[in-house]
């Protein structure tokens, strides 16, 4: 049952990033017309988390060996070797962190051993209630500025508490790759545990072929596919409809409010 406590907590410490932000079923309006009205797993999906985004507008350019960054600002193009702070990023660190941990602030860019690769950190570190993770990954279904592409990871926040980074290959040379402060970088996503544990995926079955199929499984089918496409006057958007009214705590047969709960805090 879902309950008033958090499942998710952001800590901003680079103040000039832009907070996290919920993601929006449209994809910040990227979506096609049809697809945000009537195809409810596609909006599901793009909403499904919390945007975050890199904390200044920078660049980066690789030269098939070597990585350098540049941000407006900055005297030209300089060198990540290894690892760069974000720009006065040490001091505030230092003046507001106990005396133990000075000299200690995490980097915001660092060049991985693997070529073209660089780690970016957000700015930002997260902890997720007890059980639950975070899914770190692309924002869904919104369309990259191109140039890099980034790795996804799940990262038990409940036990680890650091810096919210990501891992981004550079897929092009020779050409400045921009990463815009106000665009989303990563979509992060609560995750219960207990969805990805072993003994969940591994409770899985496969039906071989049609033939093995039971009366069940085909009844289903008629119900989904076969019965509305026999009437001319259905509505469009027949899932999408009840998907929103299951969400809503309607029942989308009989269109009467069922019992509902708080929602969960995010």
């Amino acid at each position: 049952m879902p309950n008033s406590e958090p499942r998710l907590q952001f800590h901003r410490l680079i103040t000039e990033a832009r907070p996290p932000q919920r993601a929006d079923r449209s994809a910040l309006g990227t979506l096609p017309t049809r697809a945000y009205r009537y195809c409810d797993a596609v909006t599901s999906a793009a909403g499904y988390g919390w945007w975050v985004f890199s904390p200044m507008d920078l660049q980066l350019i690789w030269d098939g060996h070597d990585i350098f960054w540049y941000f407006d600002g900055a005297p030209d193009w300089m060198p990540l070797s290894p690892a760069a702070q974000f720009p006065n990023f040490s001091q505030a660190f230092n003046s507001a962190a106990p005396a133990v941990l000075e000299g200690c602030a995490p980097p915001f860019l660092t060049v991985l051993p693997e070529p073209g690769m660089v780690q970016i950190w957000t700015g930002l570190m997260a902890r997720t209630a007890p059980g639950w993770s975070l899914l770190v990954r692309p924002p869904a279904n919104l369309a990259t500025p191109g140039g890099y592409s980034l790795y996804e990871g799940i990262v038990e926040t409940d036990q680890w508490f650091g810096p919210l980074f990501t891992n981004l290959r550079l897929t092009r040379t020779h050409k400045p790759v921009h990463l815009k402060a106000d665009f989303p970088l990563l979509q992060v996503q609560p995750l219960p545990r207990e969805a990805y544990a072993d003994h969940t995926l591994n409770a899985t079955t496969i039906v071989p072929d049609m033939l093995s199929m039971e009366d069940a499984d085909w009844s289903a089918y008629r119900s989904t596919i076969a019965v509305p496409t026999e009437d001319p006057d259905r509505p469009f958007g027949a899932y999408a409809v009840a998907a929103r009214k299951r969400r809503q705590g309607v029942c989308p047969f009989s269109g009467m409010q069922t019992v509902s709960a708080m929602p969960a805090q995010v």
